[in-house]
């Protein structure tokens, strides 16, 4: 069996996405998921944040952290993301 986190994550996008959109090319399916990631990741309201939006939730916790340790993780995250477009 799965982990349950993992199966909550693949329901969803075969709910939200894979059923519902038509892929009309390779590119067409990048840019498409491309959006259903930012949407999830960044402006839907999460149970285990407390309904709050991940982004909100991270604004939240930066305001808590050390000068020193949201420059460090500014730029990890930076890095992180350029790895990843650069996969699509």
């Amino acid at each position: 069996m799965q982990d349950g986190f993992c199966e909550s994550l693949n329901g969803r996008i075969r709910d939200e996405l894979l059923n519902e959109t038509l892929f009309l090319s390779l590119p067409h399916a990048r840019v498409e998921i491309a959006a259903w990631v930012q949407d999830y990741n960044r402006e839907r309201p999460h149970s285990s944040l407390g309904y709050a939006t991940p982004a909100a939730s991270a604004a939240k916790l930066n305001k808590q952290w050390p000068a020193s340790l949201r420059r460090y993780v500014a730029i990890t995250a930076t890095a992180l993301r350029s790895k990843i477009i650069a996969r699509l």
